[in-house]
């Protein structure tokens, strides 16, 4: 699945995805694959587990934003960069 990340809390190292109508979907730290946080806004890959407490996102990477709409891979110049951080 994919989504946006709707709200990260840094000090307690969890957040939340866009889930369009329904319920948040909770994502932790130890989740992410190769960053150690998200900023608001940015797409993510993920899985989509659930569990006791509602919905939590599993394996969650950040997606490649280069070839949004009107762009090709090969356009160097053009490039947007990542939105969260990558490790």
């Amino acid at each position: 699945m994919q989504t946006t990340v709707k709200k990260w809390i840094k000090d307690k190292k969890f957040g939340f995805l866009d889930n369009g109508g329904g319920s948040d979907i909770m994502v932790r730290q130890a989740d992410l694959i190769k960053c150690q946080y998200l900023k608001v806004g940015a797409l993510v890959e993920f899985e989509c587990h659930a569990d006791k407490k509602g919905l939590v996102a599993k394996k969650v990477k950040l997606c490649n934003q280069n070839n949004k709409a009107g762009q090709h891979k090969n356009n160097a110049q053009t490039r947007e960069p990542y939105i969260g951080v990558m490790t």
